[in-house]
């Protein structure tokens, strides 16, 4: 008869100690409570247990830092992420807010801890133009004027206006038109040899001050610039601008020294790509004497629509009439 083996008792030791060692041995999965940083396994002991170091071993090896620092970033507490919160995309509410990530918790930082970001460098604001004040005129500043009577600087078909600010000059322009405006200092009342400063509107929107020194009915553009401080706008269909000039420059047949009296041309007209093209009447007005910056005046001068009834011979006109009217036929 057959005898049943029987295993001896010895035999099952070896495999019974491996499997009570085995837990302490290996080291902790990242995904068990007691892997990775924040309360898990021997790098993430709870915090306050100061003898968390001498009993539980260590595992430094690069795996298990990389897994505990990807756990905590990638599995977060989905009862924090469930809870509705007030923030925008959350709920439909609109109002703004920054989340906060930790390896339990997903929290809202309150307003005054929040980032926004650095912010981009921006240009500094630029002044707006200032106005040309008319109530000057004669008192602090010499103008021109040259339109429908009681015309300002921005209901005049023409205006200029100067005055004296230590060694320089400063001038202001403004005239009806998309295109340029310009005064010219003259000899004479003629067209030819004449220093011109111009404001001109171009195809980008600026105002720009350029130099011109008229060859007979030419104006050639001359680059040596005697303005600064420029300043101009292009509004409501006006071009109106404001620069400075030194009183006396060195000697050049283009530039003329201000501190002499000088006649002043007044033009205006269209531009095209930046370029100025013919004024827009055929004779431009022109100051009746020759004009010192040292003196202010407030001078004005109707237009062309203005001056039919302000002649001689049309007021001669109107008085025979009226007296022919008022003495009756016999």
């Amino acid at each position: 008869m057959a005898r049943s083996r029987r295993q001896r008792p010895g035999a099952w030791a070896p495999l019974l100690l491996l499997l009570l060692a085995g837990p302490a041995a290996c080291a902790a999965s990242p995904a068990d409570d007691g892997a990775g940083p924040g309360g898990r396994g021997p790098r993430g002991r709870a915090r306050g247990d100061a003898g968390a170091d001498e009993a539980a071993p260590r595992h430094d090896s690069s795996y298990g830092t990389f897994a505990g620092e990807f756990y905590d970033l990638r599995y977060l507490s989905e009862e924090a992420l469930a809870e509705p919160r007030p923030g925008r995309g959350v709920h439909g509410s609109d109002s703004p807010s920054t989340w906060k990530s930790s390896p339990k918790s997903c929290q809202l930082l309150p307003p005054a801890a929040r980032f926004t970001g650095y912010p981009f460098p921006t240009a500094p604001p630029v002044d707006p133009f200032a106005k040309i004040k008319v109530d000057d005129c004669g008192k602090t500043k010499g103008c021109f004027r040259y339109g429908k009577p009681g015309c300002n600087a921005e209901t005049c078909d023409y205006f200029l206006s100067y005055r004296m600010i230590g060694a320089d000059v400063e001038f202001e322009l403004s005239a009806d038109t998309d295109g340029w405006v310009a005064v010219g200092f003259s000899s004479d009342k003629k067209m030819g040899g004449d220093d011109v400063m111009a404001c001109v509107h171009d195809d980008n929107g600026r105002v720009r001050i350029q130099h011109f020194y008229n060859v007979g009915q030419w104006a050639k553009e001359i680059q040596r610039n005697p303005a600064r401080d420029e300043e101009g706008v292009f509004e409501n269909n006006r071009v109106t601008c404001r620069f400075k000039r030194p009183v006396n420059v060195p000697r050049d047949e283009t530039i003329v020294d201000l501190h002499l009296s000088w006649y002043y041309l007044f033009a205006w007209g269209p531009a095209i790509q930046g370029s100025i093209t013919r004024h827009d009447i055929d004779s431009p007005p022109t100051s009746e004497r020759v004009v010192s910056i040292y003196k202010y005046e407030d001078i004005f001068m109707p237009s062309a629509a203005y001056q039919t009834f302000s002649s001689p011979f049309c007021l001669l006109l109107i008085v025979a009439l009226t007296f022919y009217l008022l003495m009756g036929t016999p």
